[in-house]
């Protein structure tokens, strides 16, 4: 009995060694990446056509261990929507795409899986900032008409491939759902941005 405690002690001894080697550990990242962008209402009705548009960013992870991590980035994202309505200055009614650019600063726990932990799977809040606002075709501001924050739910999964110790290169799926109205006055139903973006950059060790 007292050799089954000894074994079973020094196993969990050598799990708990292995994850506080791993954890610590702080990762560096910059990408960039191709956004597809839109808004709608709660209910997912009244989709407007995508946006393309871009996201260009950095990032930081703390290890817990060599599953889980918090991870927080710093990203210049362009939002929006195509295919909108804008009323000149002679009441006709033109189509145009609106630009919507935001500094997006999502805090996510980040899940490592597989067997050399290459995958990974993130989620949590996110905050953006409104930076600027306009149409494509009049280059109207439009940033007053809306609000200066944008709330949301962030979310994401990726592979990492390992160029050497320190280095890797990583390819993700990020999304941005948000849950805030993003005009400043609306009488009718909250509409709210939606992102999907497809990244690639790299992570440093440090």
């Amino acid at each position: 009995m007292k050799k089954r405690l000894f074994i079973t002690a020094l196993s969990i001894f050598g799990i708990l060694t292995s994850n506080a080697q791993d954890s610590g550990e702080f990762e560096l990242g910059i990408g960039l990446g191709l956004n597809l962008a839109n808004v709608s209402t709660i209910d997912g009705q009244n989709n407007t056509s995508s946006l393309t548009s871009f996201n260009a960013g950095v990032s930081g992870e703390y290890y817990f261990s060599d599953r889980w991590g918090l991870k927080a980035k710093l990203i210049y994202d362009s939002k929006g929507w195509s295919d909108g309505f804008i009323t000149d200055e002679n009441f006709n009614t033109i189509t145009t795409d609106f630009k919507l650019n935001y500094v997006t600063l999502p805090v996510m726990a980040n899940w490592h899986f597989g067997s050399n932990r290459n995958w990974y799977l993130n989620f949590g809040p996110y905050l953006g900032f409104l930076v600027n606002a306009e149409d494509s075709e009049l280059g109207l501001d439009l940033k007053d008409g809306f609000k200066s924050t944008d709330f949301g739910f962030a979310f994401g999964i990726g592979y990492k491939f390992e160029i050497d110790d320190n280095i890797k290169l990583f390819i993700e799926y990020d999304g941005q759902s948000g849950f805030s109205d993003i005009f400043e006055e609306n009488a009718g139903d909250a509409i709210r941005n939606g992102r999907s973006s497809l990244n690639i950059g790299a992570l440093f060790s440090l």
